[in-house]
Protein backbone atom coordinates (compact mmCIF):
# COMPACT_ATOMS: atom_id res chain seq x y z
CA UNK A 1 0.00 0.00 0.00
CA UNK A 2 1.85 3.40 -0.82
CA UNK A 3 1.93 5.80 2.04
CA UNK A 4 0.28 8.93 1.44
CA UNK A 5 2.59 12.10 1.51
CA UNK A 6 1.93 15.10 4.26
CA UNK A 7 1.12 17.07 1.30
CA UNK A 8 -1.52 14.63 0.16
CA UNK A 9 -2.60 13.83 4.22
CA UNK A 10 -3.30 17.43 4.33
CA UNK A 11 -5.24 17.88 1.34
CA UNK A 12 -7.69 14.59 2.15
CA UNK A 13 -8.09 16.16 5.65
CA UNK A 14 -8.87 19.69 4.26
CA UNK A 15 -11.16 17.71 1.81
CA UNK A 16 -13.14 16.26 4.51
CA UNK A 17 -13.51 19.04 6.30
CA UNK A 18 -14.96 20.88 3.62
CA UNK A 19 -17.34 17.65 3.11
CA UNK A 20 -18.69 17.65 6.66
CA UNK A 21 -18.97 21.12 6.56
CA UNK A 22 -21.43 20.66 2.94
CA UNK A 23 -23.01 18.38 4.81
CA UNK A 24 -24.77 20.26 7.31
CA UNK A 25 -25.46 22.82 4.50
CA UNK A 26 -27.46 20.53 2.76
CA UNK A 27 -24.70 19.53 0.00
CA UNK A 28 -23.58 23.31 -0.69
CA UNK A 29 -20.06 24.83 0.33
CA UNK A 30 -19.15 29.13 -0.14
CA UNK A 31 -16.06 30.78 -0.52
CA UNK A 32 -17.03 32.68 2.52
CA UNK A 33 -17.67 29.54 4.45
CA UNK A 34 -14.15 28.64 3.69
CA UNK A 35 -12.98 31.89 4.91
CA UNK A 36 -15.38 31.55 8.01
CA UNK A 37 -12.98 28.36 8.55
CA UNK A 38 -9.34 29.60 7.82
CA UNK A 39 -9.28 27.02 4.92
CA UNK A 40 -7.63 28.03 0.99
CA UNK A 41 -9.90 28.18 -1.57
CA UNK A 42 -7.75 25.75 -3.96
CA UNK A 43 -9.02 22.80 -2.11
CA UNK A 44 -12.44 23.45 -3.92
CA UNK A 45 -10.12 23.84 -7.40
CA UNK A 46 -9.08 20.47 -6.13
CA UNK A 47 -12.28 18.89 -5.48
CA UNK A 48 -13.99 20.27 -8.85
CA UNK A 49 -11.02 18.63 -10.50
CA UNK A 50 -11.67 15.40 -8.84
CA UNK A 51 -15.05 15.54 -9.48
CA UNK A 52 -16.62 15.99 -6.32
CA UNK A 53 -18.20 19.26 -6.78
CA UNK A 54 -19.38 21.89 -9.43
CA UNK A 55 -19.75 25.51 -9.10
CA UNK A 56 -23.02 26.92 -9.62
CA UNK A 57 -22.69 30.68 -9.13
CA UNK A 58 -20.01 33.36 -8.18
CA UNK A 59 -18.38 31.12 -5.38
CA UNK A 60 -20.84 28.93 -4.72
CA UNK A 61 -20.37 25.12 -5.55
CA UNK A 62 -22.58 21.88 -4.71
CA UNK A 63 -22.16 18.70 -4.45
CA UNK A 64 -22.21 16.77 -7.74
CA UNK A 65 -24.67 14.29 -6.57
CA UNK A 66 -27.03 17.09 -5.62
CA UNK A 67 -29.80 18.93 -7.80
CA UNK A 68 -28.89 23.32 -7.87
CA UNK A 69 -31.73 25.09 -6.22
CA UNK A 70 -32.10 27.89 -8.12
CA UNK A 71 -33.83 29.75 -5.52
CA UNK A 72 -31.13 29.25 -3.02
CA UNK A 73 -28.23 30.08 -5.41
CA UNK A 74 -29.94 33.14 -6.45
CA UNK A 75 -29.80 34.33 -2.53
CA UNK A 76 -26.38 33.03 -2.02
CA UNK A 77 -25.08 35.50 -5.00
CA UNK A 78 -27.27 38.26 -3.95
CA UNK A 79 -27.97 38.78 -0.18
CA UNK A 80 -29.25 41.62 0.05
CA UNK A 81 -32.66 40.43 -1.93
CA UNK A 82 -36.34 39.49 -0.08
CA UNK A 83 -38.56 37.28 -2.03
CA UNK A 84 -41.30 38.81 -2.10
CA UNK A 85 -44.63 38.75 -3.57
CA UNK A 86 -46.27 35.93 -5.98
CA UNK A 87 -42.73 34.46 -5.58
CA UNK A 88 -43.25 33.91 -1.90
CA UNK A 89 -46.57 33.17 -1.73
CA UNK A 90 -45.63 30.16 -3.71
CA UNK A 91 -43.18 29.39 -1.50
CA UNK A 92 -46.24 29.47 1.69
CA UNK A 93 -48.56 27.70 -1.12
CA UNK A 94 -50.60 30.50 -1.77
CA UNK A 95 -49.78 30.31 -5.66
CA UNK A 96 -51.63 29.29 -8.56
CA UNK A 97 -48.16 28.48 -10.46
CA UNK A 98 -44.53 28.05 -9.16
CA UNK A 99 -42.24 31.15 -10.37
CA UNK A 100 -40.39 30.97 -13.90
CA UNK A 101 -37.09 32.25 -13.81
CA UNK A 102 -38.50 35.42 -13.35
CA UNK A 103 -38.38 36.16 -9.29
CA UNK A 104 -40.65 38.91 -7.54
CA UNK A 105 -37.67 40.57 -5.56
CA UNK A 106 -37.88 43.41 -2.78
CA UNK A 107 -34.79 45.61 -1.61
CA UNK A 108 -33.81 48.34 -0.31
CA UNK A 109 -34.19 52.04 -2.49
CA UNK A 110 -30.37 52.87 -2.05
CA UNK A 111 -29.12 49.03 -3.41
CA UNK A 112 -28.63 48.24 -6.61
CA UNK A 113 -27.14 45.11 -8.68
CA UNK A 114 -26.79 44.38 -12.17
CA UNK A 115 -27.44 40.42 -11.66
CA UNK A 116 -31.15 41.40 -10.83
CA UNK A 117 -31.87 42.43 -14.43
CA UNK A 118 -34.80 40.58 -16.01
CA UNK A 119 -36.08 39.81 -12.15
CA UNK A 120 -39.58 42.21 -11.48
CA UNK A 121 -38.24 44.27 -8.74
CA UNK A 122 -40.13 46.44 -6.23
CA UNK A 123 -38.02 48.92 -4.40
CA UNK A 124 -38.86 49.70 -0.60
CA UNK A 125 -37.92 52.23 2.13
CA UNK A 126 -35.69 51.04 4.75
CA UNK A 127 -38.00 51.28 7.47
CA UNK A 128 -40.63 48.87 5.41
CA UNK A 129 -37.99 46.22 4.60
CA UNK A 130 -37.86 44.18 7.33
CA UNK A 131 -41.89 44.56 7.87
CA UNK A 132 -42.46 40.40 7.83
CA UNK A 133 -39.07 39.48 6.97
CA UNK A 134 -38.65 35.75 8.13
CA UNK A 135 -36.67 32.56 6.36
CA UNK A 136 -39.01 30.13 4.48
CA UNK A 137 -37.80 26.78 3.12
CA UNK A 138 -37.59 26.47 -0.91
CA UNK A 139 -39.15 23.12 -2.52
CA UNK A 140 -35.63 21.85 -1.80
CA UNK A 141 -35.94 22.10 1.76
CA UNK A 142 -32.81 24.93 1.40
CA UNK A 143 -33.59 28.04 3.55
CA UNK A 144 -33.94 31.67 1.75
CA UNK A 145 -35.06 35.36 2.91
CA UNK A 146 -39.08 36.14 2.29
CA UNK A 147 -41.60 37.79 3.69
CA UNK A 148 -44.23 36.37 5.55
CA UNK A 149 -47.87 35.47 4.03
CA UNK A 150 -49.68 38.96 5.36
CA UNK A 151 -47.11 41.18 4.42
CA UNK A 152 -47.07 38.94 0.59
CA UNK A 153 -51.18 39.66 0.89
CA UNK A 154 -50.57 43.52 1.56
CA UNK A 155 -47.88 43.81 -1.18
CA UNK A 156 -49.79 42.29 -3.92
CA UNK A 157 -52.92 44.75 -3.06
CA UNK A 158 -50.34 47.19 -3.27
CA UNK A 159 -48.94 46.21 -6.59
CA UNK A 160 -51.82 45.23 -8.15
CA UNK A 161 -51.11 47.12 -11.29
CA UNK A 162 -48.11 45.14 -11.79
CA UNK A 163 -49.57 41.67 -11.19
CA UNK A 164 -51.86 39.13 -12.85
CA UNK A 165 -55.23 40.26 -11.14
CA UNK A 166 -56.92 36.60 -11.54
CA UNK A 167 -53.65 35.35 -9.56
CA UNK A 168 -53.72 38.00 -6.61
CA UNK A 169 -57.53 37.07 -6.94
CA UNK A 170 -56.55 33.40 -6.20
CA UNK A 171 -54.13 34.66 -3.27
CA UNK A 172 -56.87 36.43 -1.13
CA UNK A 173 -58.91 33.84 -1.52
CA UNK A 174 -56.54 30.94 -0.16
CA UNK A 175 -55.37 32.86 2.26
CA UNK A 176 -58.99 33.46 3.89
CA UNK A 177 -59.56 29.63 4.09
CA UNK A 178 -56.43 29.47 6.14
CA UNK A 179 -56.89 28.71 9.65
CA UNK A 180 -53.63 30.10 10.37
CA UNK A 181 -54.88 33.72 8.68
CA UNK A 182 -53.89 36.85 11.06
CA UNK A 183 -55.94 39.52 10.31
CA UNK A 184 -55.02 41.63 12.94
CA UNK A 185 -51.35 41.55 11.74
CA UNK A 186 -52.87 42.37 8.33
CA UNK A 187 -54.62 45.14 9.39
CA UNK A 188 -51.44 46.20 10.84
CA UNK A 189 -49.06 45.87 8.52
CA UNK A 190 -51.23 47.68 5.94
CA UNK A 191 -51.52 50.63 8.51
CA UNK A 192 -47.51 51.21 8.28
CA UNK A 193 -48.01 50.49 5.10
CA UNK A 194 -50.56 53.29 4.43
CA UNK A 195 -52.50 50.97 2.36
CA UNK A 196 -55.12 49.86 5.26
CA UNK A 197 -58.39 50.95 3.36
CA UNK A 198 -57.46 49.17 0.60
CA UNK A 199 -56.85 46.46 1.51
CA UNK A 200 -59.47 45.90 4.01
CA UNK A 201 -61.30 46.64 1.18
CA UNK A 202 -59.92 43.89 -0.52
CA UNK A 203 -60.37 41.53 2.38
CA UNK A 204 -64.43 42.33 2.45
CA UNK A 205 -65.04 41.49 -0.57
CA UNK A 206 -63.45 37.67 -0.85
CA UNK A 207 -64.22 37.28 2.69
CA UNK A 208 -66.67 34.02 3.00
Amino acid sequence: MKKMTIEEFEQESYIEIIQSIMKMNNGYITTKDLAHFNIHRMYLKIMKEKGLIEKVGTGIYIECTKIEDPYYVFSLNIPNIVFSHMTALYFHGLSIKAPNDKYNITIKHSYHNAHLKGHEIFYVQNDLYDLGLIEVKTPMGNRVKAYDIERCICDIIRSKKRMDLEHVKYSIREYLKRKDKDLVKLSNYAEKMGIRDKVMNYIEVFYE
